[in-house]
Order: C-alpha cells, then sequence, then structure tokens
C-alpha cells in the first residue's frame, strides 16, 4: 500500500510537498492580528501564568499541570512540585499566591522533615511580605520545630519579632543564630537594630514609671491637703467625707440630703485661713 504522504527523500517528492505547502495555507499557525496573545499562551513563553488555569484556552498549560501534580506521584514529589511553584510565584513578587502554593505542598504531609522545614519558611517569607508578621513567625517556629538549626528560618524568625517590637525576642533569636554562623550579616543588622530599640524601649519604661510615681505622689499630696465636708439639713453640723469614698457610698449616709436634686459638698484646704473661719464654731463629725 502506497503512502498517502510524499516521501520526503526523493527530490520530486519534496518538490511538490513545498508547492503544495506554499499554495495551501498552514493550519493551526498564529493569525498576524492576534499572533503576540497566541504566543503567549505557549507555556515556555509565558510571561506570567495566569491565575485559573482554564483547560479549554490553555490546553497545554493544564497539560502540564496534571502531569507535574499527579496523584500518583508520591507525597514527596507533590510536595517539591508545590514548592517550586510558590518559589515561582515568589519570584514574580505574587506572595498571596505563594503562600497557597506552599500550603498546597505542606497539605501532603511527605515524611521528609527537611522538605517540610523549607516549606514553612518560604511560606514564612511570603507572609512577611504580605505584612502577616505573625503568621509568618506562627510558620518559623513550625519550620524550627522540624529543623531547629535552619539558619534561614532564625533569621526570619527573628526579624518577625523585630517588626512585632518583640526586642529582647529578637536578640535572643539572632544570638543563637549567630552561634550557628557568627558572621551572617543579617543577623548582625537585626540584632544591632533591636538591641537599640531595646534599650530605647527600656528607658521609656523607666521614664513612664517615674512619671507615674511622681503623678502618685502629687495625687496623694493633694487629697491630704483638701478637706471636703457636707453640712446636714440645719447646717449645724458638718460630715467629713473620705476623698477615696465614691459618691454612692456618701449619699447613702444617713443624714445627707440631696436639695434640688443636686448633691453638693464643702471643699477647701484644710489650713487655709477660710477652712479655719469656716469651721470655727460647727460641729465636726470626722
Amino acid at each position: 500500500m502506497e503512502s498517502s504522504e510524499p516521501d520526503p527523500a526523493d527530490d520530486t517528492s519534496m518538490d511538490a510537498f513545498l508547492d503544495k505547502f506554499q499554495s495551501q495555507p498552514y493550519r493551526g499557525g498564529f493569525r498576524e492580528d492576534q499572533w503576540e496573545e497566541e504566543f503567549d499562551k505557549i507555556p515556555l513563553f509565558m510571561k506570567k501564568a495566569p491565575s485559573e488555569i482554564d483547560p479549554k484556552e490553555f490546553p497545554d498549560l493544564a497539560c502540564l499541570q496534571s502531569i507535574i501534580f499527579d496523584d500518583e506521584r508520591s507525597p514527596e514529589e507533590q510536595a517539591k512540585a508545590y514548592k517550586e511553584e510558590g518559589n515561582d510565584y515568589f519570584k514574580e513578587k505574587d506572595y498571596k499566591k505563594a503562600v497557597v502554593s506552599y500550603s498546597e505542598g505542606l497539605k501532603k504531609k511527605c515524611v521528609d522533615p527537611d522538605l517540610n522545614a523549607i516549606l514553612y519558611t518560604n511560606r514564612a517569607a511570603a507572609q512577611y511580605y504580605l505584612g502577616n508578621f505573625r503568621s509568618a513567625l506562627n510558620d518559623v517556629l513550625a519550620a524550627r520545630k522540624l529543623k531547629p538549626g535552619h539558619l534561614k528560618a532564625i533569621i526570619r524568625g527573628a526579624i518577625c519579632h523585630l517588626e512585632l517590637k518583640h526586642f529582647a525576642e529578637a536578640v535572643n533569636w539572632c544570638d543563637e543564630g549567630l552561634q550557628i554562623d557568627a558572621k551572617e550579616k543579617k543577623l548582625l543588622e537585626v540584632r544591632a537594630k533591636a538591641d537599640k530599640l531595646k534599650r530605647m524601649e527600656e528607658r521609656d519604661l523607666r521614664r513612664a514609671k517615674l512619671k507615674e510615681k511622681k503623678e502618685q505622689r502629687q495625687t496623694e499630696a493633694l487629697l491630704q491637703a483638701i478637706k471636703i465636708y457636707f453640712e446636714d439639713e440645719d447646717g449645724a453640723e458638718l460630715y467629713q467625707v473620705s476623698p477615696w469614698s465614691t459618691l454612692l457610698q456618701v449619699l447613702q449616709h444617713p443624714r445627707y440630703l440631696v436639695k434640688a436634686l443636686t448633691p453638693t459638698f464643702v471643699v477647701c484646704v484644710g489650713s487655709s485661713p477660710f477652712s479655719e473661719n469656716y469651721l470655727q464654731g460647727k460641729r465636726v463629725h470626722r
């Protein structure tokens, strides 16, 4: 049975084939008005992966994805694939998608502690750039449980503590990392900054306590200096009120009388001339 296609080895057949190729349009080629859009749909030449992969619009990409994330592959292989995908998103500064990819890798629950530690650490970095410092710190803590000496996790944990204003913790994490690598530049920078802020925080705390004590002494001196009284119904007797009493406690006194729906008190400085004149001839119940 003869082949329906020309034999390329035969010169005559080749010429016929080329003539046919030139006279008939190539099917499946790019259209002149949309060649850039169609070119960008080829996975190898894509500038940026689509957020949603529609098999009808991106059949080649959907096919590759099904191969990469095939459930028949081992959890370790699938976790590595998601890690690489997350790294690609991270390089593109698409940190939200990077977090999703790293999370999918962790869901595979592979038994490789180093791989899981990397997934946690990388997700922590993506969370950090999203401003989710608490989530980033939680991921770093999880990574260190799997791999206590993971230097990248220690660095990112120190930075997270610094952002969260946990200056003492940031210094401690830096010290732990410097025991692994005493010349690690980032740890040295973070430690210097955290130590400076820690000292400033301690100084401000001392100042605040001193100010609080000063204000407390002034308040106590004022309360000791002033005297508060209320008069009985006749105005002939006075009852001294403790400055620390509440209004309710005073109103519940059996000799207190509210006039015109308004509680009234007499407040004066205990050693003042007015106080001495006012109290003269009055009976004071202290």
